[in-house]
């Protein structure tokens, strides 16, 4: 449900940012790192909302893959400190058992 709300907020913006430039046909001259181009305001409002969309979703994403391995590793370690924990119980209860003679 959260992320329905988010998808729906960033879609609302997006509407509202392709709907105000679309009435804004002026022309306008933008200079990037290694030229300049001549765009409409509107093309290059939606142009640039939607490369930092997916520049902040690859971002968030190499964060949360990152926080999955760091989890899977720990879950590992655990599993194996268990089994070795359970291993030294056994070792210890075993000889504590007096054998019974008849």
């Amino acid at each position: 449900m959260k992320y329905l709300l988010i998808f729906l907020l960033v879609l609302v913006i997006f509407i509202i940012s392709v709907t105000l430039g679309a009435h804004n046909d002026q022309v306008v001259t933008f200079n990037y790192l290694l030229a300049q181009g001549e765009y409409r305001v509107s093309t290059l409002l939606a142009t640039l909302f939607a490369a930092g969309f997916l520049i902040g979703w690859a971002i968030c994403g190499l964060f949360w893959l990152r926080v999955r391995v760091a989890l899977a590793n720990s879950q590992r370690k655990l599993k194996r400190l268990q089994q070795q924990l359970g291993q030294a119980e056994e070792a210890a209860v075993a000889p504590a058992v007096p054998a019974v003679k008849e």
